[in-house]
């Protein structure tokens, strides 16, 4: 009977127990949102006070043909003018850090990865993007030959590619060497090797390279196997 009572007890002490313990936490939750609100006009005014305002400056530049002057932020990417203040969302962000390509424009007759360079250093430049290379009723060969080829799978690094490719064939056309150019005096010559090392700047995360390959080679002229 004596050890009946002393479980019985047992259990009103640890009910009793966890009851109190209960309260003091439903009590300090119900007291943390008004210290909270309190302090958050504080917080929220000594944040304010430590961002500095960002600096604005005025660029012009012609984007496909077309000429834009836009205000923008000193530290706005190339990119960001692009896809957020002109809506050409055809060049795609992918690492934002230049190792994918997926962001590749044209930019003066040359490819650059435009997550990496600022909108203000191109003032005056003549920038080429996707959609200035062709049309869906008047496609550029390239973006015919990638149909074709089927150069693409989820088309994410596609326009990258395209543009990479297109700066990539004026620069063979110059005889601007590669690091595999056997010969720097001769002119290079449009082999796989030579384009799977001009091409390595874009990522192809599907793994379409050898279709990319086939659809260059045939724009090119030359034999994908060669």
């Amino acid at each position: 009977m004596n050890e009946h009572f002393r479980i019985e007890g047992a259990g009103i002490d640890s009910g009793r127990r966890e009851l109190l313990i209960a309260g003091a936490l439903s009590a300090t939750a119900a007291a943390l949102p008004a210290g909270a609100a309190a302090q958050a006009p504080a917080v929220a005014k000594a944040t304010e006070a430590s961002t500095p305002a960002p600096v604005l400056s005025r660029v012009a530049l012609r984007v496909n043909g077309q000429r834009y002057e836009k205000e923008v932020d000193t530290r706005t990417t190339l990119l960001d003018l692009l896809r957020e203040h002109l809506q050409l969302t055809g060049t795609k962000k992918g690492c934002d850090q230049g190792q994918c390509g997926a962001c590749t424009v044209i930019a003066d007759g040359r490819r650059i990865n435009s997550c990496l360079s600022l909108a203000l250093m191109h003032e005056g430049a003549e920038i080429v993007t996707i959609e200035g290379l062709g049309s869906p009723g008047q496609l550029h060969p390239l973006q015919a030959a990638f149909v074709k080829h089927d150069g693409y799978q989820c088309g994410y690094c596609t326009p990258g590619q395209i543009c990479s490719a297109t700066a990539m064939l004026d620069e063979v056309r110059q005889g601007i060497p590669s690091h595999v150019t056997a010969d720097l005096d001769a002119r290079p010559l449009l082999s796989p090797m030579e384009m799977r090392e001009r091409m390595s700047g874009n990522i192809c995360r599907c793994g379409a390279y050898s279709n990319i390959i086939e659809a260059i080679s045939e724009v090119a002229g030359v034999g994908a196997k060669a």
